[in-house]
């Protein structure tokens, strides 16, 4: 099996959506210093490999006009805005994502334009009390947003409760397999599997690439 792939693929099932990048935007989700660079707090490893891959979909999304979205995790010293993450990370009482540091940077090779909003959030859920969701709706035109294309880590924690709560609010969601990132492999197949079966459509940097390029998708017959 490969590492994209849903363990339960049905290559012969009907597509549930097509994917039309005219109506998507991209997620880029904490990539952070804190989250990606070497010996950081919270490091993830995964996610700083991931980020050719990332690169590769910005830039696509750039020179197709498909709006880039950025989040940032955010904690203070001051108090604890999120004492059940912490209760269950106790090292973020005293580290990590602090606001006004360096820490919560996005990382250099993925810096947003401008032009390009990065939401801070304070829950794993990108959408909990930000204003991404009316961003979606408008960034476009009203109304001309249904898919996100989903980045970033970590695959099974913050990407994935964003997938579920962007599938909630009734848009399709693409979730990149190869541009995701982890702590271990286990934890990134288990959000594919249930992303590809309940939540979303599981996919390659190559395939989102592929429908970026030609604009269209031709859905798979039953």
């Amino acid at each position: 099996m490969s590492s994209h792939t849903p363990s339960n693929f049905n290559p012969s099932a009907a597509l549930p959506w097509a994917f039309d990048p005219a109506r998507a935007v991209l997620l880029v989700i904490d990539m952070q210093n804190d989250f990606v660079l070497e010996g950081a707090p919270m490091e993830v490893p995964e996610a700083r490999r991931r980020i050719p891959r990332m690169q590769e979909l910005i830039e696509a999304c750039r020179v197709q006009q498909i709006p880039v979205l950025y989040t940032k995790h955010e904690l203070y010293d001051q108090y604890d805005v999120s004492p059940l993450e912490t209760a269950y990370n106790p090292l973020l009482k005293q580290v990590g994502m602090r606001a006004g540091t360096p820490g919560v940077g996005i990382v250099e090779e993925l810096a947003p334009l401008p032009n390009e909003p990065v939401i801070t959030k304070h829950r794993y859920d990108a959408f909990y009390n930000t204003n991404l969701e009316t961003i979606i709706r408008t960034i476009r035109g009203t109304g001309m947003a249904d898919t996100v294309i989903i980045t970033g880590t970590v695959t099974n924690v913050c990407c994935e409760s964003t997938a579920r709560s962007a599938f909630m609010r009734d848009f399709k969601v693409v979730f990149v397999s190869d541009a995701t990132g982890a702590l271990n492999e286990a934890a990134h197949q288990a959000t594919l599997d249930t992303i590809g079966s309940v939540f979303g459509r599981v996919m390659s940097t190559g395939e989102v690439l592929s429908g970026i390029h030609n604009k269209s998708e031709e859905e798979v017959p039953v």
